[in-house]
């Protein structure tokens, strides 16, 4: 399943400037979806980490590896919709990230 909603740009890569920053679910989602580069619906490795990348976080590309790998449920090396919860999550408590829920 693809993730769902605009397309993101600009505009929702300026949702997240940082780690100390706070975004609810969907302000994550929407920020998470303008990293979408190919618009296929889903994220991968290259653009997890390259959002990753945009907040400043070190070790970018072994953080993103092991994002990928923790919220992959079917193994396809993407992240979908119905797995952007469990990287929620992983941002959470992995990451440090600030993430509500209303």
């Amino acid at each position: 399943m693809a993730i769902k909603g605009s397309s993101g740009g600009a505009a929702g890569r300026s949702i997240m400037r940082s780690t100390s920053s706070e975004v609810t679910e969907e302000e994550f989602k929407e920020w998470l979806r303008s990293f979408d580069t190919d618009r296929d619906g889903r994220i991968s490795r290259a653009e997890l980490r390259q959002a990753m990348r945009s907040i400043h976080l070190w070790f970018s590309g072994w953080r993103s590896r092991c994002g990928i790998r923790y919220a992959d449920a079917d193994g396809d090396g993407f992240i979908e919709d119905d797995e952007i919860d469990s990287l929620i999550h992983f941002a959470q408590h992995h990451l440090g990230l600030k993430i509500t829920t209303y």
